[in-house]
């Protein structure tokens, strides 16, 4: 595998690095959580898969490939963008950051009431809220310090913001199919939810480069995608890809006919 990863971060790019060797490793690193999935079968919280923990792996490869860059010094770098608050200089960015997903979660659940469905009033209990938030916000972190705070600028320099969010969607995506296939998700479950989550990332990268580039307000808008999908009636039971994932593609559309799509920041000529 050492052999793999060097003849990998040999492969040039305009920041000096690719995040090729980190793509591997996140594959490798997960293997044991599908393993051990697959053989158990346990949920950790209704329709999160133990398979859910390769939440770790992303922020675990950066950490392998920064030290192999510059040992303890890149190290420390990543680690202190965790909590980069002090990058979000504009603070009306925290409103999207918080609360567009629940604002996409509240359109889903009008939209699926609309069509006919019996779905109930959500139950919001304040302290397992408080609970997931924090749970939540660990494990985004854990994701984004390797697909935010490592691969996310490599491929912007390379790609530009909207090629590298959609690249960086599908690999996302992608990551997550052999857990959701362990839930028992259908193929056009999995269909609209890849739509979805591909867009996610695009918002994803737009808060990031708007946000002088925190970790952090990324880590907070991820923890809000896991939280409100559990919120969502019942523990998420009611939840339909193809309604929310229509809506999130739509916001998705939104921002990149309104932001510049090289870097997905306010274009002037709008």
């Amino acid at each position: 595998m050492n052999d793999l990863l060097q003849k990998a971060t040999l492969i040039p790019s305009q920041s000096g690095k690719t995040p090729l060797a980190f793509f591997i490793l996140i594959f490798i690193f997960a293997i044991p959580f599908w393993v051990i999935g697959g053989m158990t079968g346990i949920q950790l919280l209704p329709g999160l898969p133990i398979a859910a923990l390769i939440a770790v792996c992303p922020g675990l490869a950066a950490l392998v490939l920064a030290y192999r860059e510059n040992r303890s010094t890149a190290v420390k770098m990543l680690l202190k963008r965790a909590f980069d608050y002090e990058r979000i200089k504009v603070k009306i960015w925290y409103i999207p950051t918080l609360l567009l997903m629940p604002l996409v979660m509240m359109l889903s659940f009008v939209v699926i009431r609309l069509s006919g469905t019996l779905i109930p009033i959500p139950s919001i209990p304040i302290l397992s809220t408080v609970i997931m938030c924090v749970a939540f916000f660990i494990s985004a972190l854990g994701e984004e310090l390797g697909w935010t705070g490592y691969a996310t600028d490599p491929m912007q320099n390379q790609l530009g913001a909207l090629q590298a969010s959609i690249v960086l969607g599908l690999i996302w995506t992608v990551y997550h199919f052999i857990g959701l296939t362990q839930t028992h998700r259908s193929m056009t479950w999995i269909a609209w939810w890849s739509l979805g989550t591909v867009a996610l990332r695009v918002i994803m990268v737009w808060l990031y480069n708007n946000t002088e580039k925190s970790v952090s307000a990324v880590a907070l808008f991820h923890m809000t995608i896991n939280v409100t999908w559990q919120l969502f009636p019942v523990n998420g039971s009611y939840y339909d890809p193809r309604v929310t994932g229509t809506i999130t593609a739509l916001v998705a559309v939104i921002i990149i006919i309104f932001w510049d799509p090289r870097n997905l920041v306010r274009n002037k000529k709008v």
